[in-house]
């Protein structure tokens, strides 16, 4: 081997064992550890780091597990009288069956509606909307109504209703009850009012019921509107009566004169 190949071959080994050297050991230089730590103080704070990291990281998933149970977010709906479109998917013993959140929830007869239901099969596939009102999770127990939503409903038709009323308007109705101080009026347009005693007939009436009975058609006059309350009248309809006219006779001009003969004629002196 001639003498410039051995020097070519000492050059690439020296460049290969240089560059395998950290850059430490090529400057000639050593980092200490800086402000006192030692090199098991920084591979414990390594250590603590990574705990720390994995500790935040599974507090995370708890997080979203917590959000993805169910019967968490029905709990959720519960508190926030949250309501929830439904279809009624099946008809049971006292009442109906919808699905909320994945979860069987039962619908009580008496939570369907504001009046009675004759057959519950109508309300079969039908969309309605509900409230959470119970949730037991225990013993899988998901109550929820749709009564609250309806009265809700009721309660701002009557006060539009009411709203438009204008007194002195009349009006047909039907008697529902009787009370002794008055009897209740269903109206045309759905509304209620009440008739006080009063108020039914120009005569004396001293009970409804001497009068009227439930089911008979009335003519009535709103008179009053306060505090959501229509107060009607029936006697505000009736004609006045007339009072009789009391007949005077006035004697004629010819027979009014009285001479003095007339007055002392009969007068003894």
């Amino acid at each position: 081997m001639s003498e410039e190949m051995k020097e070519v071959m000492q050059a690439d080994e020296t460049s290969q064992a240089q560059a395998g050297e950290s850059p430490e050991a090529q400057t000639g230089e050593t980092t200490e550890p800086q402000g006192g730590e030692t090199a098991e103080t920084q591979v414990g704070q390594a250590e603590e780091a990574a705990r720390t990291e994995t500790t935040e990281t599974m507090a995370d998933y708890e997080d979203h597990f917590d959000d993805a149970n169910p019967w968490n977010r029905v709990a959720e709906y519960m508190e926030k009288k949250t309501v929830l479109p439904v279809k009624v998917e099946g008809v049971v013993n006292g009442g109906v069956i919808a699905m909320v959140e994945g979860l069987r929830g039962f619908i009580p007869a008496s939570k369907l509606s504001l009046s009675y239901i004759e057959d519950l099969e109508t309300y079969l596939l039908k969309d309605i909307e509900v409230q959470v009102i119970d949730v037991d999770q225990a013993n899988n127990r998901l109550v929820l109504s749709a009564r609250e939503i309806l009265k809700e409903k009721e309660r701002k038709a009557r006060e539009e209703q009411i709203a438009n009323l204008k007194i002195g308007t009349v009006l047909e109705g039907t008697v529902e009850t009787l009370q002794n101080y008055g009897v209740f009026v269903k109206l045309e347009n759905g509304l209620s009012g009440l008739v006080h005693v009063s108020q039914i007939s120009q005569k004396r009436v001293k009970v409804p019921s001497d009068v009227l009975n439930a089911g008979d058609k009335v003519t009535v006059k709103i008179i009053g509107i306060k505090d959501g309350k229509v107060s009607l009248s029936m006697k505000a309809l009736e004609e006045a009566k007339e009072e009789p006219e009391e007949k005077v006779v006035i004697p004629k001009s010819e027979n009014i004169g009285i001479s003095l003969g007339d007055l002392f004629k009969n007068i003894k002196l």
